[in-house]
């Protein structure tokens, strides 16, 4: 994507009513004022919360947004000018239910307050295979203690991704650690009985993997 395309881009976000850029210093250092009101003052309707992080071009957020009307879903993403199609279309298509946080997975816990937050989504992260990158993995036991904070004491988290590798980490991790597996499945087109909810929404990566018969892998756990 070209530079004037990504300004671009930024430029529109910030017309957005759907989208929500605070600094590192908003969200760290002063009470960020959405953190434990995103229900009353950010969708002014009270439903269950769903988060997706790492959520790209927010295309998972949306689909989930439109076949779920009575749940909130906040799509989570650092890249901006990725997410701008996702808010752009709920725009466009007149989507109450879903929003946009550009901000760093890392700083979760400053966005949302101690279980403020029903179900998360990890959908197609990067699996950082590398042993020294394993701080960024998104289910790391690190991140896992974040989650559990922000979720409800019966929240619940899905893993959907086409690498193995992080589909194996994560299950041992959880088996391991003992935690609740509710489902795990590592090739969910190829198996009856999937979730509706994970076969019935493809991002346009998902598709292309599909067409070179990748298996899709998902997991669905409670943090204990």
């Amino acid at each position: 994507m070209g530079s004037k395309n990504k300004l671009r881009r930024f430029k529109e976000n910030e017309t957005f009513a759907n989208v929500v850029q605070p600094t590192r210093d908003e969200l760290v250092n002063s009470n960020f004022n959405l953190k434990g009101n995103w229900n009353s003052s950010f969708f002014k309707k009270d439903q269950p919360l769903v988060l997706e992080l790492g959520c790209g071009k927010g295309e998972y957020s949306v689909a989930l947004a439109k076949k779920y009307p009575n749940k909130n879903f906040i799509g989570i993403d650092i890249k901006g000018a990725r997410f701008w199609r996702g808010a752009k279309t709920a725009v466009e298509e007149n989507i109450p239910n879903v929003g946009f946080l550009r901000t760093q997975i890392e700083l979760i816990n400053y966005a949302f307050a101690s279980q403020e937050v029903d179900e998360i989504w990890i959908t197609f992260p990067d699996p950082q295979i590398k042993y020294k990158r394993t701080k960024h993995r998104m289910t790391n036991a690190e991140f896992l203690k974040r989650y559990k904070i922000i979720l409800k004491p019966d929240g619940v988290v899905n893993l959907k991704t086409d690498s193995e590798f992080m589909h194996g980490y994560t299950l041992g991790l959880l088996h391991g650690s003992g935690h609740e597996v509710l489902y795990a499945n590592h090739n969910v087109y190829k198996q009856e009985g999937s979730p509706e909810e994970v076969t019935s929404i493809q991002t346009f990566y998902e598709s292309q993997y599909l067409e070179q018969n990748k298996p899709i892998t998902y997991i669905r756990f409670k943090i204990k």
